[in-house]
């Protein structure tokens, strides 16, 4: 009971990580940084499983005669293969976090990055959200979006954007 009454005082913290060295330098930058500001904090390490190569799987099965038991096939293995992608991330941040000698709890959901975090963000009732920038300049971010400054926009808590040096 106490301990489930002093997780409710602490802070909760989550740093989204994908695949990027953005998303890794933004961790290793917030438990080097910030140490001392999340020491006693609930540190969550979010990986979004993409839904992205969900409609090339579609679209590439689309003509088969057997459209249902190949979709169905090439769905199972692209998120069998996005699953196992979100798992190594999450050990190599666990492994991250244990060399600053923090813990944290680690997360894996699916569906688009931008709404997925913002929809952690609530879930988990976050209190700071860190998130490594990519860089991309004005032009691309316009065309493309950017999952930082969407959540930025669209979280319910303070977000942290950690741009790497060049």
């Amino acid at each position: 009971m106490e301990e489930e009454i002093q997780k409710k005082k602490k802070k909760r913290v989550m740093v989204a990580i994908d695949e990027s060295e953005y998303s890794h330098y933004a961790l290793n930058w917030t438990l080097e940084k910030l140490h001392d500001t999340i020491f006693n904090s609930q540190l969550f390490i979010l990986a979004v499983q993409s839904n992205a190569d969900l409609g090339s799987a579609y679209a590439s099965s689309f003509g088969s005669a057997h459209f249902v038991s190949t979709t169905h096939e090439l769905v199972t293995s692209i998120q069998e293969r996005n699953k196992k992608a979100a798992l190594a991330l999450l050990e190599r941040a666990k492994e991250i976090c244990k060399m600053h000698g923090t813990e944290a709890e680690t997360i894996t959901e699916f569906g688009n990055p931008k709404e997925v975090i913002c929809e952690a963000v609530e879930k988990y009732n976050i209190e700071l959200l860190v998130l490594g920038s990519r860089g991309k300049g004005a032009i691309k971010r316009t065309f493309l979006g950017s999952v930082s400054s969407y959540c930025v926009h669209n979280a319910k808590c303070p977000v942290l954007v950690v741009k790497k040096p060049d």
